[in-house]
């Protein structure tokens, strides 16, 4: 089941990367969330999601979530498991799917505070500003909306930026 708040995949991933956070903090990790769907541990990537709500007229049917989270596996040089970061009794693919699975039914509950949702996603972002790659001109995050967008500005001017901007 999911919310039928916003009808939002963007509200989705901020749940569920705040889910995931929370989750992987309570282990000692430092994470961050790399906008718009991203968790990073310093400038390495740890896990990457894609959310999608499946709707039929305007009843939301499915909320799905594809997830890939770096356990034990090899990664590449910009990436990074948690075999790297915690002892190895935590680093198992069943316990780590077990975790993400409470992260995904926690997210549900997460979602019923979409303003909430949006600043401790904020909170946790990985970087405090973006570049437009159009201009070049760099942009300061002032926070996020349901949908998914950030609220950037720059010189006085803010606008909202989604990821297909």
């Amino acid at each position: 089941p999911w919310p039928d708040l916003k009808n939002s995949s963007g509200l989705l991933g901020f749940s569920v990367a705040v889910a995931l956070c929370e989750r992987l903090e309570k282990k000692g990790i430092n994470v961050k969330i790399k906008w718009p769907n991203d968790l990073m541990v310093g400038n390495k990537k740890l896990a990457g999601f894609l959310p999608r709500l499946i709707s039929r007229g305007t009843k939301i049917r499915f909320a799905r979530i594809g997830l890939g989270l770096n356990v034990c596996n090899q990664v590449p040089k910009e990436g990074i498991s948690l075999g790297e970061l915690i002892k190895t009794t935590y680093c198992h693919i069943d316990y780590w799917a077990s975790e993400s699975l409470i992260a995904l039914d926690h997210a549900i509950e997460l979602a019923s505070t979409p303003g909430w949702v949006c600043s401790e996603t904020h909170r946790r972002l990985w970087a405090k500003s973006v570049v437009d790659p159009k201009s070049g001109k760099c942009w300061d995050i002032e926070g996020l909306n349901f949908d998914g967008s950030l609220r950037i500005q720059r010189n006085g001017k803010e606008v909202n930026w989604n990821r297909w901007n």
